[in-house]
């Protein structure tokens, strides 16, 4: 907590929420429309004295949060980056890290200068830095670890949402990047990529009144659009979980980039839910509790969500 501008309490941490994106893909770096869920699973930064400007990631790779930093013209002292509540997994799973840590060093550098913390702010600044860096992406993960909570996103705005039901995220067993799969998408004809944004847009809509079938809609929209760009979208790992989904009652579809990371899942009956990540579990995956969480900006938005 920050008493006034140079009087710190040490150490000061910073959490930054990852994201689950629940439809929406690619179709939100044309404009469309996307749900994202922010979860208790990102990037904390400790902050801690010293005379200069310092650093630590937990892997060496700095790419992001030095440039952060740099850009906010974060105050002298120690940035530790480490893992909130780590995934047991060797394995990138596909929360959004690379974001939530951007946000994190925008919010910690912040907080330490004693500038107000204001998310629309912080998404701003963290969006160009990760966007500089990673070279292409929406900002959907970014605003997720700033705003919390479920969200609406597009064109980079992002809006409350007042509710949304429980989801099972499930890993696949293997990484995926994002990439080359965007730019494989941005290279389909543009008609192509119109009809698949109108068609997501519609599936985003009907989430509020049948979110199973949006769901399932969702999953059947993203192979048609990643079969004509030739992206490598479906694995059996992520069939299986599909159809797991179907078996107990719900749907799924992956989240994200596709071609690995992790799978949503939405069912009816906690009960179903919980029998899926059961089976799931039994077949080899990885089910990974979370919850709902406020954004590392504070709560200003309504994330009250569960």
């Amino acid at each position: 907590m920050v008493l006034a501008r140079g009087l710190t309490w040490w150490p000061m941490i910073v959490d930054a929420p990852g994201k689950v994106v629940i439809l929406g893909e690619y179709a939100v770096v044309d404009g469309a429309q996307a749900i994202v869920r922010a979860v208790d699973r990102g990037v904390r930064c400790t902050v801690t004295a010293s005379p200069t400007v310092q650093w630590t990631t937990p892997t060496g790779d700095d790419r992001f949060v030095a440039r952060a930093l740099e850009a906010v013209e974060a105050p002298a002292a120690h940035y530790t980056f480490s893992d909130w509540r780590p995934v047991e997994s060797s394995e990138k799973v596909g929360l959004g890290g690379s974001a939530a840590a951007t946000v994190a060093a925008v919010v910690a550098a912040a907080r330490q200068a004693g500038r107000p913390v204001v998310a629309d702010e912080v998404f701003a600044a963290a969006f160009a830095v990760h966007h500089a860096v990673q070279g292409s992406g929406s900002g959907i993960d970014v605003a997720a670890s700033a705003h919390g909570g479920w969200l609406s996103f597009a064109e980079g705005q992002a809006r409350p949402l007042g509710g949304g039901p429980e989801c099972a995220v499930v890993f696949s067993g293997q990484s995926a990047t994002t990439g080359p799969r965007v730019q494989r998408y941005l290279a389909l004809n543009e008609s192509v990529r119109r009809a698949f944004v109108d068609e997501t847009q519609r599936i985003v809509e009907a989430f509020a009144i049948t979110p199973i079938d949006a769901i399932r809609a969702g999953a059947e929209a993203l192979r048609a659009m990643a079969d004509q760009a030739g992206i490598a979208y479906w694995t059996p790992q992520i069939e299986d979980l599909v159809r797991l989904a179907s078996d107990h009652g719900g749907a799924a579809k992956p989240s994200g980039a596709g071609g690995g990371d992790i799978v949503v899942a939405i069912f009816d009956d906690p009960g179903a839910r919980e029998a899926y990540e059961r089976a799931a579990r039994s077949a080899g995956f990885l089910p990974i509790e979370v919850s709902t969480a406020n954004g590392a900006a504070g709560s200003l938005l309504d994330s009250s969500m569960e």
